[in-house]
């Protein structure tokens, strides 16, 4: 039986919109909706090279199967082209109505080149003679430039025609924009803050190029490429070669979008078309610049703390302090942290002290994304060298972090670390770590457990649950799936860790029909559940089975939302809200009422169908009375949020919520920080911000 369901590409694209309406807030200050604008843009940027791309694979290999909403992939890609465009003209009017007169108000402006002074020209001239020109690789514009790695995905160009004074046919050359040159030039000889996009001056200088010829026309543009490749394992003798050519092959695949401005030249539309096959409706004009998530350079501009929202500084746990050790924090109490509100600084202490304690024998992790100067990487190399046995399982799917892995994996090897490249046929990604001590002639195993990645800079921007614990039974249960990971031993026993695609589908059903047959029995029974995406058709159909019977569920699910709450009968038990703020929702957490006796897990897994299915996750039971204290605390906020909170509506569109008549108005990440301060100790200087912004100082040099 068929069961009502929201098409996850236009669920996800509403997602983006809550992401777009913080940009349009008018009390937030100017630079932080122009940070939320730059996100906007950059998410659809990503949604285009994977889920439109995949999409496109589906459309082209004649794939007709609908989706669990009912509709094929051409279907599906006619909606979400509709859906964008309109997103896009919304971005649009943002930025041209709103920000941008906002910023020039501010004295931070975007000029072009007929608007330089003299001593500005004179500045930009020498910027493109000695920092531009040497990069700058122009590219024969011929059929084989659809294939070509010159022109990498989400790469500006410029196209143009070059004519000789000779006189024989034109002939036309792309020129690449260069990635490793910021795209905004700060101006001198101005009270104001003024800056000139590199488009702009490559496209004013271009000439410079081609000596004794003549640019007879030239316009801007970008092309997006599929990056939905995936990896063939079967018959891959080596996992990290073939990941290398599927990284060179994503550089030159199918496009999927061309976007150009207004004033393109019409006569050259058609053959940049061509060169890149790309169809009518895959073109895009765009007044805005391309690429506007780079604008995140000029939301975080140094010189203007006043237009951006103060700043948040992450509180150390109080069970644990700089240069004590961990491992007697650890083994005093089970430590909970809730990032990036408490410092991520404990987990990073757990490997660093590890890689230099004479006492630590063992080190095993998983790692999924990290950071580009990782102290977790440099202490696991530590470790190695230190002679310490350090495993590794690094996922070298992870996408668009696959370089970077690659590049680590690399790192870690030369030191002696040994590398499992995941489980075939299945992302690693969980997170996970466990330190095998030797203590009293005894060895102790210490664990941590997360629902974000080892990475301390995501760690600063990302909502997630650290869980911290040298108790015995979390130790074995650890060793056991690493076990698995690393010799492919079974899992058997696991009454705390329930790991995906093992047991992970089956006992989340069972805790769902558990508060069913509750229901059923007139007992009381709630479930309440905060992730990322919900996807799966099964886990669906089980919480609206679980609604029709009575029980009570709240979902707060930050992204993708595939139910539909509200429906009469089959989801009026159900509610669904997602907060969108200035940290990114990122935490997983699921609590059943279970008769009085919660039962609370964190996780790495989202409720997707890949996630149970296609991907290692693992769920643990939370039993610490203290740390199921706060979980529980971090849930009721969440869904109290009545400031930075939206509700789905049975139809699939979401509704900010408002407080009520006698309510008060509640910010749940404000709310989390204060309390992040106080359990620190301290005196919080935070008040539920009045947004107010006062104009900075209009110097150059501040700026930059």
């Amino acid at each position: 039986m068929e069961i009502p369901y929201i098409n996850r590409e236009l669920s996800w694209l509403e997602f983006n919109q809550r992401v777009l309406n913080e940009a349009r807030r008018q009390e937030l200050p100017l630079l932080e909706r122009l940070k939320f604008l730059s996100i906007t843009a950059s998410n659809l940027d990503e949604f285009f090279m994977v889920r439109v791309g995949g999409l496109e694979m589906l459309r082209s290999a004649r794939k007709r199967k609908p989706d669990p909403a009912g509709l094929s992939p051409s279907k599906q890609l006619l909606l979400v082209r509709q859906r964008v465009d309109i997103m896009l003209s919304e971005i649009e009017q943002c930025f041209f109505e709103e920000i941008l007169p906002e910023l020039n108000e501010e004295g931070i402006r975007r000029v072009s080149v007929d608007q330089l002074t003299t001593t500005q020209m004179d500045h930009v001239a020498k910027f493109f003679a000695e920092r531009v020109m040497p990069l700058l690789t122009p590219v024969i514009a011929n059929d084989n430039i659809r294939e070509s790695s010159a022109l990498p995905s989400l790469c500006i160009s410029l196209f143009c025609e070059i004519g000789t004074s000779e006189g024989p046919d034109p002939r036309h050359v792309l020129v690449p924009i260069p990635g490793n040159v910021s795209r905004f030039i700060w101006l001198p000889d101005s009270d104001e803050s003024k800056f000139i996009l590199l488009e702009d001056v490559i496209a004013n200088f271009v000439g410079q190029v081609f000596p004794d010829e003549v640019v007879n026309s030239s316009g801007l543009f970008r092309v997006t490429r599929n990056a939905d490749i995936s990896l063939e394992e079967e018959g891959a003798h080596d996992l990290a070669r073939e990941m290398v050519d599927v990284l060179a092959e994503r550089k030159h695949s199918k496009c999927v979008r061309l976007d150009v401005g207004p004033e393109f030249p019409r006569f050259l539309s058609g053959k940049l078309r061509d060169l890149f096959g790309a169809e009518t409706n895959q073109v895009y004009t765009t007044r805005a610049p391309f690429g506007l998530g780079d604008f995140i350079e000029v939301a975080t501009v140094k010189g203007f703390g006043n237009l951006q929202v103060e700043q948040w500084t992450p509180m150390l746990n109080k069970k644990w302090s700089p240069g004590k050790n961990i491992f007697k924090s650890i083994s005093e109490n089970d430590i909970l942290l809730h990032h990036p509100y408490e410092s991520f600084e404990p987990v990073i202490a757990l490997v660093e002290q590890s890689a230099t304690d004479p006492k630590v024998l063992a080190i095993k992790q998983t790692l999924y994304r990290t950071a580009n100067n990782s102290r977790v990487i440099s202490a696991l190399i530590r470790a190695a060298e230190n002679g310490k046995q350090v495993t590794v399982v690094v996922e070298l799917k992870a996408r668009f972090d696959e370089a970077r892995n690659l590049e680590r994996a690399e790192e870690l090897e030369k030191a002696g670390v040994q590398i499992i490249y995941g489980v075939k046929g299945y992302k690693t990604h969980c997170k996970i770590t466990l330190v095998v001590r030797n203590e009293n002639k005894e060895l102790k195993r210490y664990t941590h457990f997360g629902t974000g990645n080892y990475n301390e800079v995501t760690a600063g921007l990302y909502t997630d649950i650290s869980y911290m614990t040298s108790k015995r039974k979390y130790g074995y249960e650890a060793a056991a799936l690493f076990n698995a990971l690393t010799g492919g031993s079974k899992l058997k026993g696991m009454k705390n860790l329930i790991v995906a695609p093992f047991h992970l589908r089956e006992k989340f059903t069972e805790l769902i029909e558990e508060e069913t047959r509750n229901a059923e029995k007139g007992k009381e029974a709630s479930i309440d559940i905060k992730v990322n995406n919900l996807q799966d058709a099964s886990i669906i159909r089980s919480l609206y089975q679980a609604s029709y019977a009575g029980v009570k569920v709240r979902l707060n699910v930050r992204g993708v939302c595939c139910l539909q709450p509200g429906l009469k009968k089959i989801s009026k038990n159900i509610k669904v809200t997602s907060i969108v703020d200035r940290y990114l929702e990122h935490s997983r957490i699921f609590s059943f009422y279970n008769g009085g006796k919660a039962r609370i897990f964190i996780s790495s897994a989202d409720l997707m169908e890949r996630s149970f299915d296609r991907r290692v996750e693992s769920m643990i039971e939370i039993k610490d009375s203290s740390s199921r204290n706060r979980i529980t605390e971090i849930l009721e906020r969440s869904f109290k949020d009545n400031s930075h909170s939206y509700e789905l509506e049975s139809d699939g569109t979401y509704v900010l919520r408002k407080a009520g008549k006698g309510e008060k108005r509640f910010r749940a990440q404000s709310y989390f920080h204060g309390q992040s301060v106080k359990r620190a100790g301290k005196i919080s200087l935070l008040k539920e911000a009045s947004f107010t912004p006062h104009k900075p100082k209009n110097k150059m040099d501040e700026a930059i």
